[in-house]
């Protein structure tokens, strides 16, 4: 069964350069699939399972019902309301000048303001779909090449996977502390030591903030080398009316923002509950500057409702393809792989990591993360890997897979909401530097895997 579920990769890469919406193509052939193989395995020809089907209404119920997916509206309406309210106009554009005259300030701007954004949501539909409502018109109306402005914003909506607190790390500290103590029992070690979740964001913290600092640096490089791509901000205002501007409009959407992160970090509050927070917070603001009405609190209540639908349904049809995938053999295609991979423990990592990054581009994070990490994670700690900096790597690794054409979820997202003019191919190509960084960042954890384990022994004494 094993060449149906490469079939059905290749036919869902077909379908999606048609041009086909994105949800349905991956549940719609996929349920093709599996309707054309189970009737296949009533005649003797081949072994699907047909029980797989069964899993997607739990599966779908589970999508709807799961209260950190319950954040997306709500960090949804957060960005629409900033964006209508056109604070995010005013606190990228100031930004921008507090960058000074540096070409690409405004992408820079776009960068940090991300960063903070998604690093308060930890989710990449919601991150990537707010940052797209806040910045992308601002940046194409100042005159930024599509490919610059989308490939910015894609890459500043992944950061929340990897810059703590992120729901990745969270799942994989709960994955990962299961399979140090399975790996430390085989070593006859009958009290291990744990690998909680506070290990994983203490790890992530600094290359996280060393992924900004090569994103940031790739753009500063860009503008010098392509200044017409990244047009300058204009100088029209000078150095003693800036600070009046840019506390008005720092301060109070830094502080929403700052304060949703700090809420979660602090314990006090749970993404779902800091994202209520923060889609009031925008309220306030909006109200503050004497942008609400009626009508405008209608018209970003539609636009929340589309958006989040856009964004569930993305998820429950990469649910449904997850699903046929397996039941077409497809994980224990990759499983053979990984347990027989020549090279030893640097051959094993080489290949779980080329093994995730492939998988990253057709389904779910989540499903990864339950499915190959259990399998692969404790060999490679009997092997004598550090668990905190694995963790790490398969983060930053799950993180890349985001912004990979031609199924990176992230792109998808953003298509969702980005005006007709800009093309998908923009979009591609755009974020083709920001992967070659990430991939750059993976080499160098491996390199120096200080940089994960550093933070943590400092802060946690192992």
């Amino acid at each position: 069964m094993q060449w149906a579920s490469l079939l059905l990769f290749a036919v869902v890469v077909a379908a999606l350069m048609a041009g086909f919406p994105v949800a349905f193509t991956l549940a719609g052939v996929s349920l093709a699939f599996a309707t054309v193989m189970s009737m296949l395995a009533l005649v003797g020809i081949g072994t699907f399972d047909a029980s797989y089907l069964e899993a997607i209404p739990s599966r779908v119920f589970g999508t709807m019902t799961n209260e950190t997916l319950v954040a997306v509206p709500l960090f949804v309406f957060m960005g629409f309301m900033l964006e209508r309210a056109h604070i995010a106009e005013a606190l990228l554009e100031t930004m921008g000048q507090l960058f000074g005259r540096v070409r690409g300030g405004l992408a820079l701007s776009v960068m940090v303001v991300g960063g903070l954004l998604a690093a308060s949501t930890g989710i990449v539909g919601a991150t990537v779909v707010t940052m797209g409502l806040l910045s992308l018109p601002t940046m194409l109306r100042r005159g930024y090449d599509p490919k610059v402005a989308t490939g910015t914003l894609c890459a500043a909506g992944t950061l929340g996977q990897i810059i703590p607190p992120s729901i990745i790390l969270v799942l994989l500290g709960d994955v990962l502390s299961s399979a140090y103590s399975q790996a430390q029992l085989r070593l006859g070690n009958y009290a291990p030591d744990t690998v909680s979740v506070g290990d994983l964001f203490a790890g992530a913290l600094i290359p996280g903030l060393v992924l900004v600092a090569l994103y940031m640096a790739y753009l500063v490089l860009k503008g010098v080398l392509e200044p017409e791509s990244m047009p300058p901000m204009p100088p029209d205002t000078s150095g003693s009316a800036l600070l009046p501007r840019l506390l008005k409009a720092l301060v109070a959407p830094l502080a929403l923002i700052l304060a949703v992160l700090g809420s979660i970090i602090a314990g006090v509050a749970t993404p779902t509950e800091a994202a209520s927070f923060g889609a009031l917070g925008a309220m306030v603001l909006a109200v503050l500057r004497g942008a609400l009405s009626l009508q405008r609190l209608r018209e970003v209540m539609h636009g929340t409702v589309k958006m989040s639908s856009m964004v569930f349904m993305i998820l429950i049809g990469a649910s449904v393809f997850s699903l046929v995938f397996r039941g077409l053999g497809g994980d224990d295609l990759v499983h053979e792989l990984l347990t027989n991979v020549p090279g030893g423990l640097i051959g094993a990592l080489i290949a779980v990591n080329l093994a995730m990054f492939l998988l990253g581009f057709i389904i779910d994070f989540i499903e990864i993360i339950y499915v190959v990490v259990p399998l692969t994670a404790p060999t490679l700690f009997t092997m004598g890997v550090d668990p905190v900096w694995l963790g790490v790597l398969l983060a930053m690794n799950l993180q890349t897979s985001f912004l990979t054409p031609p199924f990176g979820f992230a792109l998808f997202y953003l298509r969702g909401v980005a005006p007709p003019e800009v093309k998908t191919s923009d979009i591609y190509r755009g974020v083709v530097p920001f992967v070659a960084i990430q991939l750059l960042m993976l080499v160098v954890l491996v390199v120096f895997p200080s940089l994960a384990t550093w933070l943590p022994g400092r802060l946690y004494g192992h």
